[in-house]
């Protein structure tokens, strides 16, 4: 790579653990960057992986506030996204690279509905439950699985990996939106972690493109921690809904 290619990678990275801490779809930055600067794709997609989990970290540690009082559920909601992401990252290496084209551009529009109408659903489900005479008191059971299929597809792909998850914790964790947003960065990072760690033993990864994403992506993080914890929950599901649909719209178009 030639400095001015380095120097644009880094910025990417930057851009991607900002945007990651704070919805998600960083990926659609360095990805296509990567492409354009001639990486091949399942390298570059292999590479970008390893390449945010620094960001991912820094954006978590920068919503530890966030995350009091939600040890137990974050414990047990890593489980399901460590899972997820170990069976995404091999499905990644075994399928066709085409194999989820049709159903991504889905998850992504499904997580977007999911955000966008969040507050009526989580309304609607809390009716659904004390009109059945069970009245749940933490989280839905779905949660678990949902986070699962959630860990499957970022440990695959992951842009817009964040929108998924923040649709699936808002409606079944009746808490803030920048609570959830907290523990999404955790599993997250856990995804993109686990996924990491397959593709460095068994994949063909570009370290010096994991090098300046990572290095990149770690200020963006904590960056992204500072600018998400000071939105209005309006403003901030606006936004996850914007870069949702953006992700949407760019992978249909790719």
């Amino acid at each position: 790579m030639s400095l001015f290619e380095c120097v644009a990678v880094v910025l990417a990275g930057l851009a991607a653990g900002t945007i990651n801490s704070v919805v998600g779809s960083g990926t659609l930055i360095t990805f296509p960057t990567l492409l354009a600067f001639g990486v091949p794709p399942v390298v570059a997609n292999v590479s970008n992986n390893i390449g945010l989990v620094p960001g991912s970290v820094t954006g978590a540690i920068g919503y530890r506030d966030e995350l009091g009082g939600q040890r137990a559920r974050v414990v047990r909601l890593l489980s399901a996204s460590v899972l997820g992401g170990a069976i995404g990252a091999v499905l990644l290496l075994r399928l066709p690279e085409g194999a989820f084209e049709t159903i991504v551009p889905v998850l992504i529009l499904l997580g977007v509905v999911l955000v966008l109408f969040q507050p009526r659903l989580s309304a609607w489900v809390r009716a659904r439950s004390e009109a059945s005479g069970v009245e749940t008191q933490g989280d839905h059971w779905w949660v678990w699985p949902a986070v699962l299929l959630t860990g499957v597809y970022g440990g695959y792909f992951g842009a817009a990996q964040g929108v998924l998850l923040m649709g699936v914790l808002g409606i079944g964790i009746a808490q803030s939106l920048q609570r959830s947003n907290a523990v999404k960065n955790v599993l997250a990072a856990a995804v993109n972690g686990v996924a990491g760690t397959i593709f460095a033993v068994v994949a063909d990864v570009d370290w010096l493109v994991v090098a300046l994403i990572g290095s990149g992506a770690v200020v963006g993080g904590l960056l992204g921690a500072r600018v998400g914890k000071r939105l209005p929950p309006v403003v901030l599901r606006a936004l996850i809904v914007v870069v949702g649909l953006v992700a949407f719209v760019a992978i249909l178009a790719g």
